[in-house]
C-alpha cells in the first residue's frame, strides 16, 4: 500500500475486523488454498432464485443448487409448474416459507442471546439454530426449550468458540488505531466509494492506508442490525477498475453484484490467509453476536480468521457480500457469515465497477 494503485487491489480484499480463533466442533480440515477461480456467470442461479422466490412468495421455502441445477422446494402443484416453467427444479416439501418465518420470528423471541443464529435450511425444509461455545447453563436450558417448541421444524447444532466480531491493530486501511480493510470499490456516477464491514466503520471517520495517508471519511455505517459501512474517498482513486486480488493468481475484476444461492461455490480473499473457497449453506441467517443481533446474512462453509473480516465475497466476476464474523479457522475449519452486498448498494444507489 505505497501508492493509490496498490492500495486499491491490496484492500479491495480483506478486513481485520473479523471472527474468533475457535474451530467448528464438527467442521472437517480446510483444503489448501484453491486455484483462481474460472470467470464463470455465477449470478444466473441467484437471480433466478430470488425471482422466483419473489413470485411465488410463501408457497416456496427457498432454493438451492444440487449437482448444478436450481431446486426451489414449493409447497402447491401450481408453484411446481411454474418453478417448471422456469427451468428449475421442484421439490414439494410440508413447510412453507411462511411456516418457517413464523418459527424464526419465535426464536427472536425467545432465543435470542449472545452466541445463537439460525437460518433456513431449504434442503431439509427447517430452521437451524446453532449454538456456539459460550451457550451454557440457563442460557442453554433457554434456547433448547425454545427450539423444543418446534418440533421437527428446527434442527439444533452446537459449535466450538464464539461468535465475534473485532478488530487488531495492523496494516491496511485503518481508523482509531483500529486495522480493517475494504470490500469493494463502487461509485455513484463520478464520486467513488468503499464499502466494508459497518463494524468497522463504527469506530471511527477517518480512514487511512498503511502510510498515513487519507483515503476518505466515513459517509454511512450500520450495525448491529446489518453490518455494512460506507466510505466516501476524499478523492478519485488512480486505479478505477476495482479489482480483487487472487493472491498469487492476479487480480479478477468485479463486474457486476448479485445474490448467493445455497449449494453455491464461492471464494473469499483475504489479507490473513489469501484466497479460500467454500459453499453457501444458507441465507437470510441471523446470528446473535456480543455486540447485538445482525440479520440477513450469507452463511458459507468458507474459513476465516482474524484479520479476514469486511472482505469480499464473491463468485466469477460478481461481488456477494462482506465479511461479517463468525468462527473456526483455516486450519480445521468454520463457518463465516457475510453481509449481502447488494443491500448496500440499492439503500445508496451504488454500483461495483
Amino acid at each position: 500500500m505505497q501508492n493509490r494503485r496498490r492500495r486499491i487491489a491490496v484492500t479491495v480484499t480483506t478486513a481485520t475486523a473479523a471472527l474468533t480463533a475457535a474451530t467448528l466442533a464438527t467442521a472437517p480440515a480446510a483444503p489448501a488454498a484453491p486455484t483462481a477461480p474460472v470467470a464463470a456467470a455465477p449470478a444466473a442461479a441467484g437471480e433466478a432464485a430470488t425471482a422466483l422466490a419473489q413470485r411465488l412468495g410463501s408457497r416456496t421455502a427457498g432454493a438451492y443448487l444440487q449437482d448444478g441445477r436450481l431446486v426451489v422446494t414449493v409447497t402447491t402443484a401450481q408453484a411446481a409448474q411454474a418453478v417448471r416453467a422456469a427451468g428449475a427444479v421442484p421439490k414439494t416439501v410440508a413447510r412453507s416459507g411462511a411456516d418457517l418465518q413464523k418459527v424464526m420470528a419465535a426464536l427472536k423471541r425467545d432465543a435470542t442471546v449472545p452466541g445463537t443464529a439460525w437460518a433456513v435450511d431449504p434442503a431439509a425444509n427447517q430452521v437451524v439454530l446453532t449454538m456456539d461455545g459460550t451457550v451454557k447453563g440457563s442460557r442453554l436450558g433457554k434456547v433448547r426449550a425454545a427450539a423444543a417448541k418446534h418440533g421437527a421444524a428446527v434442527r439444533t447444532e452446537k459449535v466450538a468458540g464464539a461468535f465475534r466480531t473485532f478488530t487488531l491493530g495492523g496494516e491496511a486501511i485503518r481508523t482509531g488505531g483500529s486495522r480493517c480493510s475494504l470490500g469493494f470499490n463502487v461509485r455513484s456516477g463520478s464520486t467513488y466509494y468503499f464499502v466494508t464491514a459497518g463494524h468497522c466503520t463504527n469506530i471511527g471517520t477517518t480512514w487511512t492506508d498503511s502510510s498515513g495517508r487519507t483515503l476518505g471519511r466515513t459517509y454511512a455505517s450500520s450495525f448491529p442490525g446489518n453490518d455494512y459501512g460506507v466510505v466516501r474517498y476524499t478523492s478519485t482513486p488512480a486505479d478505477t477498475r476495482g479489482a480483487v486480488s487472487l493472491y498469487g493468481s492476479g487480480t479478477r475484476d468485479i463486474t457486476a453484484a448479485g445474490n448467493a444461492t445455497v449449494g453455491q461455490t464461492v471464494y473469499r480473499s483475504g489479507s490473513t490467509t489469501g484466497l479460500r473457497s467454500g459453499r453457501v449453506t444458507a441465507l437470510n441467517q441471523t446470528v446473535n453476536y456480543a455486540e447485538g443481533s445482525v440479520s440477513g446474512l450469507i452463511r458459507t462453509t468458507v474459513c476465516a480468521q482474524p484479520g479476514d473480516s469486511g472482505g469480499s465475497l464473491f463468485a466469477g466476476s460478481t461481488a456477494l457480500g462482506l465479511t461479517s464474523g463468525g468462527s473456526g479457522n483455516c486450519t480445521t475449519g468454520g463457518t463465516t457469515f457475510f453481509q449481502p452486498v447488494t443491500e448496500v448498494l440499492s439503500r445508496y444507489g451504488l454500483s461495483v465497477y
